[in-house]
Protein backbone atom coordinates (compact mmCIF):
# COMPACT_ATOMS: atom_id res chain seq x y z
CA UNK A 1 0.00 0.00 0.00
CA UNK A 2 1.31 3.42 -0.89
CA UNK A 3 2.55 5.56 1.83
CA UNK A 4 0.19 8.74 2.10
CA UNK A 5 1.70 11.88 1.20
CA UNK A 6 2.94 14.70 3.57
CA UNK A 7 0.76 17.05 2.32
CA UNK A 8 -2.47 14.89 3.18
CA UNK A 9 -1.21 15.02 6.83
CA UNK A 10 -3.80 17.54 9.27
CA UNK A 11 -2.25 20.25 10.60
CA UNK A 12 -3.52 21.40 13.51
CA UNK A 13 -4.61 25.11 14.06
CA UNK A 14 -1.78 27.75 16.12
CA UNK A 15 -4.82 27.73 18.73
CA UNK A 16 -4.92 24.20 19.41
CA UNK A 17 -1.62 23.31 19.48
CA UNK A 18 -0.95 26.27 21.79
CA UNK A 19 -3.20 25.00 24.19
CA UNK A 20 -1.33 21.39 23.66
CA UNK A 21 2.13 23.16 24.58
CA UNK A 22 0.68 25.17 27.44
CA UNK A 23 -0.65 21.69 28.84
CA UNK A 24 2.35 20.28 28.72
CA UNK A 25 4.82 22.86 29.68
CA UNK A 26 2.83 23.62 33.44
CA UNK A 27 2.75 19.70 33.59
CA UNK A 28 6.56 19.13 32.84
CA UNK A 29 7.12 22.27 35.05
CA UNK A 30 5.88 21.32 38.22
CA UNK A 31 7.32 17.86 38.18
CA UNK A 32 10.44 19.50 37.34
CA UNK A 33 10.18 21.62 40.01
CA UNK A 34 9.36 18.69 42.83
CA UNK A 35 12.49 16.58 41.44
CA UNK A 36 14.92 19.44 41.40
CA UNK A 37 13.33 20.96 44.92
CA UNK A 38 15.00 17.51 46.25
CA UNK A 39 18.28 18.77 44.18
CA UNK A 40 18.53 21.83 45.59
CA UNK A 41 16.94 20.47 48.86
CA UNK A 42 19.91 18.04 49.29
CA UNK A 43 22.55 20.75 48.87
CA UNK A 44 21.38 23.19 50.95
CA UNK A 45 19.82 21.54 54.28
CA UNK A 46 19.22 17.73 53.55
CA UNK A 47 22.54 16.82 54.65
CA UNK A 48 21.98 18.57 58.43
CA UNK A 49 18.30 17.29 59.14
CA UNK A 50 18.61 13.83 57.30
CA UNK A 51 22.07 12.77 57.07
CA UNK A 52 23.74 14.52 60.41
CA UNK A 53 27.77 14.08 60.27
CA UNK A 54 30.81 16.00 61.58
CA UNK A 55 31.72 16.96 58.11
CA UNK A 56 29.54 18.79 56.35
CA UNK A 57 30.65 17.69 52.71
CA UNK A 58 30.54 14.25 53.54
CA UNK A 59 26.57 14.66 54.68
CA UNK A 60 26.27 16.65 51.25
CA UNK A 61 27.54 13.47 49.36
CA UNK A 62 25.11 10.88 51.67
CA UNK A 63 22.15 12.88 50.43
CA UNK A 64 23.50 13.59 46.85
CA UNK A 65 23.57 9.44 47.00
CA UNK A 66 20.03 9.33 48.25
CA UNK A 67 19.30 12.13 45.21
CA UNK A 68 20.84 9.59 42.81
CA UNK A 69 18.54 7.18 43.10
CA UNK A 70 15.59 8.76 41.72
CA UNK A 71 17.60 8.13 38.96
CA UNK A 72 17.85 4.71 39.41
CA UNK A 73 14.14 4.40 39.42
CA UNK A 74 13.74 7.00 36.16
CA UNK A 75 14.75 3.76 33.57
CA UNK A 76 12.19 1.45 35.42
CA UNK A 77 9.38 4.18 35.34
CA UNK A 78 10.41 4.78 31.29
CA UNK A 79 9.92 1.09 30.67
CA UNK A 80 6.54 0.83 32.36
CA UNK A 81 4.91 4.21 31.12
CA UNK A 82 6.16 4.11 27.44
CA UNK A 83 4.46 0.25 27.49
CA UNK A 84 1.65 1.58 28.58
CA UNK A 85 1.95 4.76 26.55
CA UNK A 86 2.32 2.87 23.15
CA UNK A 87 -0.58 0.87 23.85
CA UNK A 88 -3.13 2.98 25.57
CA UNK A 89 -2.30 6.79 25.05
CA UNK A 90 0.13 9.43 26.00
CA UNK A 91 -2.79 10.99 27.56
CA UNK A 92 -3.71 8.91 30.22
CA UNK A 93 -0.16 8.06 31.43
CA UNK A 94 0.90 11.69 31.68
CA UNK A 95 -1.81 11.68 34.17
CA UNK A 96 -1.07 9.36 36.26
CA UNK A 97 2.53 10.48 36.25
CA UNK A 98 1.61 14.15 37.65
CA UNK A 99 -0.19 12.42 40.56
CA UNK A 100 2.67 10.11 41.47
CA UNK A 101 5.10 12.67 41.50
CA UNK A 102 3.17 15.23 43.16
CA UNK A 103 2.31 12.96 45.90
CA UNK A 104 5.67 11.97 46.41
CA UNK A 105 6.49 15.28 47.28
CA UNK A 106 3.82 16.41 48.88
CA UNK A 107 4.76 13.69 51.47
CA UNK A 108 8.51 14.41 51.99
CA UNK A 109 6.90 17.83 53.30
CA UNK A 110 5.21 15.68 56.51
CA UNK A 111 8.50 13.59 56.83
CA UNK A 112 9.41 13.49 60.36
CA UNK A 113 13.65 14.35 60.95
CA UNK A 114 16.63 12.28 61.80
CA UNK A 115 16.29 13.53 65.32
CA UNK A 116 12.55 12.60 65.90
CA UNK A 117 12.76 8.79 64.51
CA UNK A 118 16.27 8.01 63.64
CA UNK A 119 17.15 5.93 60.48
CA UNK A 120 13.82 5.50 59.76
CA UNK A 121 13.53 9.07 58.46
CA UNK A 122 16.38 9.00 55.83
CA UNK A 123 14.88 5.54 54.60
CA UNK A 124 11.19 7.09 54.30
CA UNK A 125 12.79 10.07 52.21
CA UNK A 126 15.04 7.42 49.90
CA UNK A 127 11.52 5.59 49.19
CA UNK A 128 9.66 8.74 48.12
CA UNK A 129 12.81 9.59 45.66
CA UNK A 130 12.36 6.40 44.15
CA UNK A 131 8.52 6.95 43.66
CA UNK A 132 9.60 10.65 42.06
CA UNK A 133 12.06 8.81 40.07
CA UNK A 134 9.93 6.37 38.65
CA UNK A 135 6.58 9.09 37.56
CA UNK A 136 9.43 11.42 35.96
CA UNK A 137 10.77 8.43 34.29
CA UNK A 138 7.44 8.40 32.34
CA UNK A 139 7.00 12.29 32.12
CA UNK A 140 9.72 13.00 29.56
CA UNK A 141 8.63 10.66 27.19
CA UNK A 142 4.84 11.39 26.99
CA UNK A 143 5.11 15.06 27.53
CA UNK A 144 7.64 15.91 24.17
CA UNK A 145 5.77 12.93 22.30
CA UNK A 146 2.23 14.72 22.81
CA UNK A 147 3.07 18.21 21.35
CA UNK A 148 5.76 16.46 18.29
CA UNK A 149 2.99 14.25 17.70
CA UNK A 150 0.29 16.57 17.61
CA UNK A 151 2.28 19.51 15.47
CA UNK A 152 3.70 19.70 11.96
CA UNK A 153 6.59 18.80 10.58
CA UNK A 154 7.76 22.72 9.70
CA UNK A 155 7.79 23.84 13.43
CA UNK A 156 8.53 20.44 15.26
CA UNK A 157 11.57 21.42 17.28
CA UNK A 158 10.09 24.73 18.12
CA UNK A 159 6.84 23.48 19.47
CA UNK A 160 8.71 20.77 21.59
CA UNK A 161 11.15 22.08 22.84
CA UNK A 162 8.25 24.21 25.14
CA UNK A 163 7.66 21.19 27.74
CA UNK A 164 11.93 20.90 27.46
CA UNK A 165 11.54 24.44 29.01
CA UNK A 166 9.80 22.76 31.95
CA UNK A 167 13.03 22.08 33.27
CA UNK A 168 14.62 25.12 34.08
CA UNK A 169 11.05 26.60 34.45
CA UNK A 170 10.61 24.02 37.46
CA UNK A 171 14.26 24.73 38.73
CA UNK A 172 13.48 28.50 38.53
CA UNK A 173 10.37 27.60 40.55
CA UNK A 174 12.19 25.61 43.23
CA UNK A 175 15.32 27.66 43.35
CA UNK A 176 13.25 31.03 43.54
CA UNK A 177 10.88 29.52 46.48
CA UNK A 178 13.40 28.20 48.13
CA UNK A 179 15.30 31.67 48.14
CA UNK A 180 12.52 33.41 49.20
CA UNK A 181 12.23 31.32 52.62
CA UNK A 182 15.92 31.92 52.99
CA UNK A 183 15.75 35.63 52.25
CA UNK A 184 12.67 36.13 55.15
CA UNK A 185 13.31 33.54 57.72
CA UNK A 186 16.38 33.06 59.97
CA UNK A 187 18.78 29.98 59.05
CA UNK A 188 17.20 27.96 62.58
CA UNK A 189 13.73 28.96 61.25
CA UNK A 190 14.43 27.38 57.68
CA UNK A 191 15.95 24.32 59.40
CA UNK A 192 13.22 23.87 61.82
CA UNK A 193 10.51 23.79 59.23
CA UNK A 194 10.83 26.65 56.91
CA UNK A 195 12.21 24.09 54.56
CA UNK A 196 8.69 22.07 54.39
CA UNK A 197 6.50 24.81 53.04
CA UNK A 198 8.00 24.05 49.43
CA UNK A 199 7.23 20.41 49.21
CA UNK A 200 3.71 21.05 50.77
CA UNK A 201 3.08 23.86 48.13
CA UNK A 202 3.51 20.71 45.59
CA UNK A 203 -0.06 19.84 46.07
CA UNK A 204 -1.55 22.54 45.09
CA UNK A 205 0.69 22.58 42.11
CA UNK A 206 -0.69 19.36 40.99
CA UNK A 207 -4.13 19.86 41.28
CA UNK A 208 -3.67 23.20 38.88
CA UNK A 209 -1.76 20.72 36.64
CA UNK A 210 -3.72 17.98 36.76
CA UNK A 211 -7.00 20.19 35.60
CA UNK A 212 -4.94 21.82 32.74
CA UNK A 213 -3.70 18.73 31.53
CA UNK A 214 -7.21 16.73 31.64
CA UNK A 215 -8.30 18.90 29.43
CA UNK A 216 -6.15 18.31 26.14
CA UNK A 217 -6.51 15.47 23.74
CA UNK A 218 -4.89 12.53 22.63
CA UNK A 219 -1.97 12.47 20.14
CA UNK A 220 -3.87 12.29 16.63
CA UNK A 221 -0.35 10.18 15.09
CA UNK A 222 -1.32 7.66 18.13
CA UNK A 223 -4.88 7.47 17.60
CA UNK A 224 -3.62 6.30 13.84
CA UNK A 225 -1.08 3.99 14.73
CA UNK A 226 -3.69 2.75 17.49
CA UNK A 227 -6.12 1.90 14.63
CA UNK A 228 -3.69 0.30 12.53
CA UNK A 229 -2.49 -1.81 14.92
CA UNK A 230 -6.26 -3.03 15.73
CA UNK A 231 -6.61 -3.63 12.30
CA UNK A 232 -3.94 -5.90 12.22
CA UNK A 233 -4.54 -8.02 15.02
CA UNK A 234 -8.00 -8.40 13.60
CA UNK A 235 -5.97 -10.50 10.54
CA UNK A 236 -4.46 -12.04 13.11
CA UNK A 237 -1.13 -10.28 13.17
CA UNK A 238 0.74 -10.00 16.69
CA UNK A 239 2.90 -6.98 17.70
CA UNK A 240 5.68 -7.97 20.15
CA UNK A 241 6.50 -5.63 23.33
CA UNK A 242 7.15 -2.39 22.75
CA UNK A 243 9.96 -2.27 24.58
CA UNK A 244 11.34 -5.87 23.28
CA UNK A 245 10.61 -4.50 19.69
CA UNK A 246 12.61 -1.12 20.32
CA UNK A 247 15.92 -3.31 21.83
CA UNK A 248 15.18 -5.66 19.05
CA UNK A 249 15.16 -3.36 15.87
CA UNK A 250 15.98 -0.22 16.82
CA UNK A 251 18.74 -0.28 19.72
CA UNK A 252 20.81 2.17 17.44
CA UNK A 253 18.47 4.46 18.07
CA UNK A 254 18.95 4.08 21.79
CA UNK A 255 22.37 4.75 21.81
CA UNK A 256 22.20 7.62 19.99
CA UNK A 257 19.57 9.29 22.33
CA UNK A 258 22.06 8.38 25.26
CA UNK A 259 24.90 9.85 24.43
CA UNK A 260 22.69 13.11 23.13
CA UNK A 261 21.89 13.47 26.37
CA UNK A 262 25.31 12.84 28.05
CA UNK A 263 26.70 15.85 28.33
CA UNK A 264 23.61 17.57 28.18
CA UNK A 265 22.34 15.68 31.42
CA UNK A 266 26.03 16.48 33.40
CA UNK A 267 26.29 20.11 32.53
CA UNK A 268 22.84 20.71 33.73
CA UNK A 269 23.74 19.47 37.31
CA UNK A 270 26.62 20.75 37.44
CA UNK A 271 25.54 24.01 36.34
CA UNK A 272 22.79 24.05 39.14
CA UNK A 273 23.01 21.11 41.87
CA UNK A 274 26.53 21.08 42.34
CA UNK A 275 27.40 24.76 42.09
CA UNK A 276 25.33 25.45 45.07
CA UNK A 277 27.48 22.86 46.93
CA UNK A 278 30.91 24.58 45.33
CA UNK A 279 29.33 28.11 46.61
CA UNK A 280 28.45 27.20 49.95
CA UNK A 281 30.92 24.86 51.17
CA UNK A 282 34.11 25.25 48.95
CA UNK A 283 34.05 29.22 48.87
CA UNK A 284 31.88 29.83 51.82
CA UNK A 285 29.75 32.13 50.42
CA UNK A 286 26.24 32.80 51.53
CA UNK A 287 23.35 30.29 50.36
CA UNK A 288 21.73 33.36 48.64
CA UNK A 289 24.72 34.12 46.60
CA UNK A 290 24.20 30.51 44.72
CA UNK A 291 20.33 30.46 44.73
CA UNK A 292 19.88 33.66 42.85
CA UNK A 293 22.61 32.76 40.44
CA UNK A 294 20.83 30.11 39.69
CA UNK A 295 17.69 31.79 39.44
CA UNK A 296 18.91 34.50 36.97
CA UNK A 297 20.28 32.01 34.67
CA UNK A 298 17.33 29.57 34.78
CA UNK A 299 15.05 32.85 33.62
CA UNK A 300 17.21 33.46 30.61
CA UNK A 301 17.77 29.35 30.27
CA UNK A 302 13.91 28.85 30.03
CA UNK A 303 13.54 31.77 26.98
CA UNK A 304 17.07 30.28 24.88
CA UNK A 305 15.31 26.51 25.05
CA UNK A 306 12.86 27.55 22.67
CA UNK A 307 14.92 29.48 20.39
CA UNK A 308 17.16 27.38 20.32
CA UNK A 309 14.19 24.61 19.37
CA UNK A 310 13.39 27.16 16.56
CA UNK A 311 16.51 27.64 15.36
CA UNK A 312 16.70 23.89 14.93
CA UNK A 313 13.92 24.02 12.34
CA UNK A 314 16.09 26.39 10.12
CA UNK A 315 19.05 24.21 10.05
CA UNK A 316 18.75 21.04 11.53
CA UNK A 317 19.07 19.49 15.12
CA UNK A 318 22.45 18.45 14.59
CA UNK A 319 24.15 21.60 13.87
CA UNK A 320 22.15 23.38 17.19
CA UNK A 321 23.46 20.66 19.39
CA UNK A 322 26.99 20.71 18.18
CA UNK A 323 27.00 24.35 18.93
CA UNK A 324 25.78 23.33 22.51
CA UNK A 325 28.17 20.38 23.14
CA UNK A 326 31.19 21.97 21.19
CA UNK A 327 30.51 25.45 23.63
CA UNK A 328 30.37 23.37 26.64
CA UNK A 329 33.47 21.80 26.28
CA UNK A 330 35.38 24.97 26.22
CA UNK A 331 32.99 26.59 29.16
CA UNK A 332 33.39 23.78 31.17
CA UNK A 333 37.31 25.42 32.25
CA UNK A 334 36.04 29.38 32.32
CA UNK A 335 32.82 28.39 34.37
CA UNK A 336 34.97 27.71 37.75
CA UNK A 337 37.62 30.43 37.23
CA UNK A 338 34.88 32.78 36.88
CA UNK A 339 33.06 31.48 40.07
CA UNK A 340 36.64 31.23 42.21
CA UNK A 341 35.95 35.51 41.76
CA UNK A 342 33.08 35.47 44.55
CA UNK A 343 31.61 37.98 42.94
CA UNK A 344 27.92 37.63 42.78
CA UNK A 345 27.84 39.02 38.98
CA UNK A 346 30.61 37.14 37.66
CA UNK A 347 29.09 33.91 39.18
CA UNK A 348 25.96 34.96 37.56
CA UNK A 349 27.50 35.20 34.38
CA UNK A 350 28.95 32.26 34.58
CA UNK A 351 26.10 30.01 35.18
CA UNK A 352 23.76 31.66 32.77
CA UNK A 353 26.44 31.22 29.84
CA UNK A 354 26.60 27.70 30.49
CA UNK A 355 23.15 27.31 30.66
CA UNK A 356 22.50 29.02 27.75
CA UNK A 357 25.00 26.54 25.82
CA UNK A 358 22.89 23.71 28.00
CA UNK A 359 19.82 24.92 25.81
CA UNK A 360 21.30 24.54 22.83
CA UNK A 361 21.79 20.96 23.37
CA UNK A 362 18.33 20.69 25.25
CA UNK A 363 16.21 22.48 23.01
CA UNK A 364 16.32 20.47 19.82
CA UNK A 365 16.15 17.28 21.60
CA UNK A 366 12.55 16.84 22.32
CA UNK A 367 11.85 16.94 18.45
CA UNK A 368 15.58 14.97 18.11
CA UNK A 369 14.60 12.09 20.14
CA UNK A 370 11.22 11.55 18.73
CA UNK A 371 12.14 11.62 15.56
CA UNK A 372 14.42 8.25 15.57
CA UNK A 373 11.36 6.00 16.45
CA UNK A 374 8.15 4.78 14.90
CA UNK A 375 5.24 5.76 16.46
CA UNK A 376 3.82 2.37 18.21
CA UNK A 377 7.28 2.03 19.73
CA UNK A 378 8.41 5.90 20.14
CA UNK A 379 7.02 6.48 24.09
CA UNK A 380 9.07 2.97 24.71
CA UNK A 381 12.54 4.10 22.67
CA UNK A 382 12.37 7.98 23.72
CA UNK A 383 11.95 7.63 27.39
CA UNK A 384 14.22 4.63 27.25
CA UNK A 385 17.05 6.06 25.94
CA UNK A 386 16.73 9.41 27.96
CA UNK A 387 16.11 7.47 30.94
CA UNK A 388 19.56 5.37 30.63
CA UNK A 389 21.54 8.48 29.95
CA UNK A 390 20.17 10.13 33.34
CA UNK A 391 21.69 7.18 35.33
CA UNK A 392 25.22 6.86 33.88
CA UNK A 393 25.06 10.97 33.63
CA UNK A 394 22.24 13.23 35.89
CA UNK A 395 22.55 10.80 38.29
CA UNK A 396 26.29 10.18 39.29
CA UNK A 397 27.06 14.03 38.06
CA UNK A 398 26.98 15.75 41.28
CA UNK A 399 28.16 12.46 43.25
CA UNK A 400 31.18 12.42 40.94
CA UNK A 401 31.55 16.51 40.88
CA UNK A 402 31.42 16.66 44.58
CA UNK A 403 33.76 13.78 45.39
CA UNK A 404 36.30 15.07 43.03
CA UNK A 405 35.82 18.26 45.08
CA UNK A 406 36.57 16.46 48.03
CA UNK A 407 39.56 14.06 46.78
CA UNK A 408 41.69 17.26 45.15
CA UNK A 409 40.34 20.22 47.00
CA UNK A 410 40.63 22.02 43.36
CA UNK A 411 37.53 22.40 40.82
CA UNK A 412 40.17 21.28 37.55
CA UNK A 413 38.68 17.88 38.11
CA UNK A 414 35.05 19.03 37.63
CA UNK A 415 36.26 21.28 34.85
CA UNK A 416 37.97 17.90 33.07
CA UNK A 417 34.80 15.63 33.78
CA UNK A 418 32.19 18.28 32.50
CA UNK A 419 34.54 18.95 29.66
CA UNK A 420 34.80 14.90 28.74
CA UNK A 421 31.26 14.39 29.37
CA UNK A 422 30.27 17.36 26.81
CA UNK A 423 32.72 15.84 24.03
CA UNK A 424 31.16 12.13 24.16
CA UNK A 425 27.75 14.08 22.93
CA UNK A 426 29.91 16.18 20.04
CA UNK A 427 31.19 12.81 18.90
CA UNK A 428 27.58 11.04 18.95
CA UNK A 429 25.54 13.58 17.48
CA UNK A 430 28.07 14.34 14.44
CA UNK A 431 27.81 10.68 13.55
CA UNK A 432 24.30 10.64 13.73
CA UNK A 433 22.31 11.12 10.96
CA UNK A 434 19.77 14.48 10.70
CA UNK A 435 16.40 14.27 11.31
CA UNK A 436 14.39 17.35 10.60
CA UNK A 437 11.14 17.10 8.40
CA UNK A 438 10.53 13.80 9.04
CA UNK A 439 6.76 12.74 8.91
CA UNK A 440 6.12 10.53 12.52
CA UNK A 441 3.99 8.75 10.73
CA UNK A 442 6.76 6.87 9.09
CA UNK A 443 9.96 7.38 10.02
CA UNK A 444 12.29 5.32 8.86
CA UNK A 445 13.99 3.52 11.72
CA UNK A 446 15.26 0.02 12.44
CA UNK A 447 11.59 -0.28 13.40
CA UNK A 448 9.25 -1.34 10.64
CA UNK A 449 6.67 0.46 9.74
CA UNK A 450 3.05 -1.69 8.82
CA UNK A 451 1.43 -1.53 5.40
CA UNK A 452 -1.98 -2.46 7.29
CA UNK A 453 -4.85 -0.17 5.63
CA UNK A 454 -6.02 2.77 8.16
CA UNK A 455 -9.85 3.10 8.86
CA UNK A 456 -10.56 6.52 7.64
CA UNK A 457 -12.24 6.94 10.72
CA UNK A 458 -8.68 6.99 12.34
CA UNK A 459 -7.83 9.46 10.04
CA UNK A 460 -9.89 12.27 11.26
CA UNK A 461 -7.59 14.52 13.80
CA UNK A 462 -9.16 15.00 17.03
CA UNK A 463 -9.72 18.76 17.76
CA UNK A 464 -8.43 19.84 20.92
CA UNK A 465 -10.84 19.41 23.95
CA UNK A 466 -12.34 16.37 22.61
CA UNK A 467 -12.58 14.04 24.73
CA UNK A 468 -10.26 10.86 23.75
Amino acid sequence: MARPERSQRPERSPHSIRRIVAASLVGTTIEWYDFFLYGSAAALVFNEIFFPTADPLTGTLIAFITYAIGFLARPLGGVVFGHYGDKVGRKKLLVLSLLLMGGATFAMGLLPTYDAIGIGAPVLLTVLRLVQGFALGGEWGGAVLIVSEHGGDKHRGFWASWPQSGAPGGNLLATGVLALLAAVQSESTFQAWGWRVPFLLSGVLVMVGLWIRLSVSESPVFLEAQARAEAAAAQGEKDEPPVVEVFRKSWRQVLTAIGTRFGENISYYILTSFVLVYVTKHLDLPKSTALNAVLIGSALHFAAIPAWGALSDRIGRRPVTLIGSVGMALWAFAFFTLVDSESFTVITAAVTVGLLLHGAMYGPQAAFISEMFDTKVRYSGASMGSQLASIVAGALAPIIAVELLKDFDSSVPVSVYLCAAALVTTVTVALAKETRGRDLRHVETGTATTDTPLPDTARTPVRSGEPS
